[in-house]
């Protein structure tokens, strides 16, 4: 994300942006994850993102006695069945387990953010290092967590590494080396595949009880949740507060379209250089979250979880609303002897275009990106780079 789209909020302060009123409230998930709490027109909405509901949680002024009208929820483990211990007790199990195995060694399956203070606790219990990578350790450091953690080996007998290393054949070779034990601090259900892991209902996200108890203070009108797999509206009507909503729809509105020349003056980006990018900039850019899924020797605990697919479809089976597929299909039975006039028109905007160096520059560029990617890609190469070649013989 280029940093000028960046604005750093404050936690616990009210920032005014676009007639929006945002604060961020700490989730007590994993280190830096917090709550968005929006305030406008559209009413007051609740964004949790992931986090953990503690009790304390009823002392932030900025939410006790506040009305929400929507509760966007983490209903990670929102079912009856899903009853985990509180943070603490399940530190205390990984406690009692570590001691009963006191001439075992002890590997901590984590992720990339999340259990830093059960690897504090357990480190400070039995007064030993944790062992962790390179990259880890840096990023403990810019935590500003306890000076607990070290990159040598042997130094300590607790090491931390990824939750995909935690499996059969790695058990096997630890165990050939020295008796090891791996730990597994979870909230999901799993299938142990070797006798000395051990899983440990360790969880960053709220339990069941806690979500109802969290629901039932808060009083929203509505709640949405989070994990859309899982619809756990059912359990929380009877919390719910029957005070209507100040608007039911709430939708974003949609900026007003600019030219790319307007976009480029006012982001100060040269034209020519947003259509050399055009190819790369066509897909979708965003964070990529890694998962042990991606792994090709992933464990069998960590499988049946869902990742996002893009849309892709058949135009004569698709039916989903805003979808381009159909027109896709019908411009592309079109010719463009005079049938697809969204070619001829760049064909004859290219051919007229200004010549002179001030105007060329900006003039190809609008040409090219402003026109239907599939319309480009139904001219051959050849023609395509004759047109370009063409413009650029004028501009000269």
């Amino acid at each position: 994300v280029p940093t000028c789209w960046i604005r750093p909020l404050e936690v616990g302060q009210s920032h005014v942006l676009d007639e929006v009123t945002v604060t961020l409230l700490d989730s007590n998930h994993c280190p830096g994850s917090v709550m968005f709490l929006f305030e406008g027109t559209f009413g007051t909405i609740l964004y949790t993102g992931d986090f953990r509901y503690t009790s304390s949680m009823q002392g932030e002024p900025l939410l006790r006695g506040r009305h929400i009208d929507r509760l966007y929820l983490d209903n990670t483990h929102c079912h009856p069945q899903r009853a985990l211990p509180s943070r603490q007790l399940a530190t205390l199990q990984a406690t009692r387990l570590i001691r009963a195995h006191p001439h075992h060694h002890v590997v901590i399956g984590v992720y990339t953010l999340g259990k830093e203070a059960l690897l504090v606790d357990l480190a400070v219990e039995f007064s030993t290092w944790v062992v962790v990578s390179p990259w880890r350790l840096e990023q403990m450091r810019l935590l500003e967590l306890p000076d607990v953690f070290t990159t040598e080996e042997g130094a300590g007998w607790i090491r931390a590494v990824d939750v995909a290393e935690i499996r059969w054949d790695t058990l096997v070779t630890w165990n050939t080396v020295h008796p090891t034990i791996a730990i597994l601090p979870t909230g999901r259900p799993v299938k142990v595949t070797h006798p000395k892991i051990h899983p440990i209902p360790y969880s960053d996200h709220s339990s069941f009880s806690e979500l109802c108890e969290f629901v039932k203070w808060l009083k929203p009108c509505s709640i949405i949740p989070i994990v859309k797999g899982n619809m756990c509206e059912v359990y929380f009507q009877e919390y719910l507060s029957s005070a209507p909503q100040v608007l039911p729809d709430f939708k974003v509105p949609k900026p007003l379209p600019e030219s790319v020349q307007q976009q480029s003056q006012r982001r100060g980006q040269d034209p020519l250089c947003l259509w050399k990018r055009a190819a790369w900039h066509s897909a979708p850019q965003g964070v990529v979250f890694e998962s042990p899924e991606k792994n090709t020797e992933k464990p069998e605990a960590f499988t049946g979880a869902e990742v996002p697919q893009q849309h892709h479809c058949e135009p004569a089976s698709c039916s989903k609303e805003g979808c381009t597929c159909h027109r896709d299909e019908e411009k592309g039975k079109e010719k463009l002897s005079g049938e697809e006039p969204g070619a001829a028109g760049a064909a004859t905007a290219v051919s007229q275009a200004p010549v002179s160096m001030e105007h060329f520059t900006a003039g190809f560029a609008e040409q090219y990106l402003l026109t239907p990617l599939n319309v480009l890609k139904q001219n051959s190469s050849r023609t395509f780079d004759k047109l370009v070649q063409d413009f650029f013989r004028r501009g000269e």
